[in-house]
């Protein structure tokens, strides 16, 4: 494939999408830390995207009253708990930057590190961030192991760390995506490979979880994750759909 220049040359607008589910302790800080990497690196033009996924707790108010422009920031709740994919795919289909960036809120990323991805990023590439020293339970880390064994044998490798919540992609890469849970992430990355897309790694720093709760080991999303990849695999034109890059 011949490689455009990377498009930090001339900054793409972005999209910021911040799932979050029960983080009213850390999302006004990750809301501001956001804005203000943004801001530092001179994106002109940059929204955030709050996905509030049914949370039980004080979420969209606190990302809402973060101390950012109005103008910048957007919170979109789901009235109930839908699942991580679909806060993803919420998030993707209301962007309206040339470029999306997601990052988890739960504070394990530092957003200034969005540079690392910039540095790469084309109109015809994925850039993935992959955990230098990943900070979660050894559970969490024995599933992710072993579940994506599984996908490297369905669909063939894609990058290092798949479900690292670290990516920037053009905005039309997140369109029209279909998995609800874990799947997500391996869903978006496979239809881009497919579609032409370079996929491009590159190591970000990965930080222990201070207040909440995570939920990639809980069973129910385990069960789900397993289900959602048994129908990619059986139902392959759920990755159609997506239009080679310009």
């Amino acid at each position: 494939m011949t490689l455009r220049e990377p498009a930090s040359r001339g900054l793409p607008s972005i999209s910021a999408v911040l799932p979050a589910y029960n983080e009213e302790a850390v999302i006004a800080e990750t809301v501001r830390r956001t804005a203000a990497a943004l801001t530092e690196l001179g994106v002109a033009e940059f929204e955030i995207l709050v996905v509030d996924d049914g949370s039980s707790d004080a979420t969209a108010a606190r990302a809402s009253s973060a101390g950012v422009s109005d103008s910048r920031v957007r919170v979109v709740s789901h009235a109930r708990n839908r699942g991580y994919g679909a806060a993803l795919r919420t998030g993707f289909e209301a962007a309206t930057c040339d470029a999306v960036f997601l990052m988890d809120s739960d504070g394990q990323f530092d957003p200034t590190e969005i540079s690392r991805l910039l540095a790469l990023y084309g109109r015809d590439r994925v850039v993935c961030g992959h955990r230098i020293r990943r900070r979660d339970t050894w559970a969490r880390r024995f599933y992710h192991k072993a579940f994506f064994g599984l996908v490297r044998l369905g669909f063939g490798p894609t990058v290092r760390d798949v479900n690292c919540a670290f990516k920037l992609f053009p905005r039309a890469v997140g369109m029209g995506l279909h998995a609800d849970g874990a799947l997500v992430s391996t869903e978006l990355l496979v239809r881009a490979k497919r579609s032409g897309y370079l996929l491009m790694d590159v190591g970000v720093h990965h930080y222990p979880r201070t207040t909440g709760r995570a939920t990639g080991a809980n069973i129910g999303v385990v069960v789900r994750a397993f289900r959602e990849l048994w129908q990619l695999r059986n139902h392959p034109a759920l990755l159609d759909g997506l239009d080679p890059p310009a």
